[in-house]
């Protein structure tokens, strides 16, 4: 597995296996132990998905060293404000049952923001986060926060893939050396983006599926994807995608498919109201 060096000298891989949706109690340990059977090393989880104890449990039973695993996990919005977020950290650990996280987001840019912050990075100063990172964060809201932070975020994780490619958004993370990490990398199984005639002549050329031209292309971006798949083959086939590379003609023609059009809008004031009545918890 190829990997990224963050802005504090840790390494993430390129690629790593999204749990989002997937349930707890048995499928996210299922699908989580075919991922790391299949050659993933990097797991994506959050409190907000209710399944980071499937995550640890199937960690544990893999065999495989927990330093070479790198797991991320989130912060939900129930549990910002620098008291509550010091409990949620230690809810997270307990859950997944490790003494240390790689890399803790906050999942969402609403409420007491800044005070979650401040106990992420005294987290991480104590070693329990490796790196600290922020998602759905748009310019707008970066230039609201940063001020407000002594640690530089390593990433970003936002939805992005050719139709959603987020360029003022990278080049303001590029100045600030924080990479971006994809959610939705393949459109969340947009039939036009996976059946689009320049991906599908890109993956007759290359002998591959139109996934694997997005996630070779993403990885050329010098983007973290975070494809997501409960089919073994599939999940396989996901990380496959290091064995050939797009030349520039074909980075511009992958590029040319921008809309500049997410499907999710961060600075929506609905999108506010209706996750942070989300409850994980009494």
């Amino acid at each position: 597995m190829k990997t990224f060096e963050l802005n504090n000298k840790q390494h993430i891989p390129a690629v790593g296996f999204g749990v989002f949706m997937i349930p707890n109690d048995g499928p996210t340990y299922d699908a989580t132990l075919a991922a790391l059977k299949a050659g993933y090393r990097h797991i994506d989880t959050a409190a907000g998905y209710m399944n980071e104890s499937d995550v640890g449990k199937a960690i544990k039973d893999s065999g495989i060293d927990r330093q070479d695993i790198f797991i991320t996990s989130k912060l939900w919005l129930q549990d910002y404000g620098y008291e509550n977020a010091k409990k949620g950290i230690e809810n997270s650990l307990r859950l997944l049952g490790v003494d240390y996280i790689d890399l803790y987001l906050l999942h969402q840019p609403y409420g007491d923001y800044l005070g979650a912050w401040k106990a992420l990075e005294e987290a991480y100063e104590e070693g329990k986060l490796k790196s600290i990172g922020i998602s759905n964060i748009t310019v707008s809201l970066w230039n609201q926060f940063k001020d407000g932070m002594k640690v530089m975020p390593a990433v970003n994780q936002v939805e992005f893939n050719p139709f959603v490619q987020q360029r003022e958004l990278r080049k303001v993370m590029d100045e600030n050396h924080i990479l971006l990490e994809a959610w939705y990398p393949l459109g969340h199984g947009n039939k036009e983006l996976l059946e689009n005639p320049v991906i599908c002549e890109l993956a007759d050329k290359y002998h591959k599926n139109a996934g694997q031209i997005i996630l070779r292309w993403i990885y050329q971006e010098g983007v973290i994807s975070l494809p997501k798949s409960t089919n073994p083959e599939r999940m396989k086939g996901n990380i496959d995608i290091f064995d050939f590379e797009l030349n520039a003609e074909e980075m511009e023609k992958m590029r040319a498919l921008d809309t500049g059009k997410p499907t999710h809008n961060p600075e929506d004031s609905a999108n506010e109201v209706r996750l942070s009545q989300l409850k994980i918890h009494d």
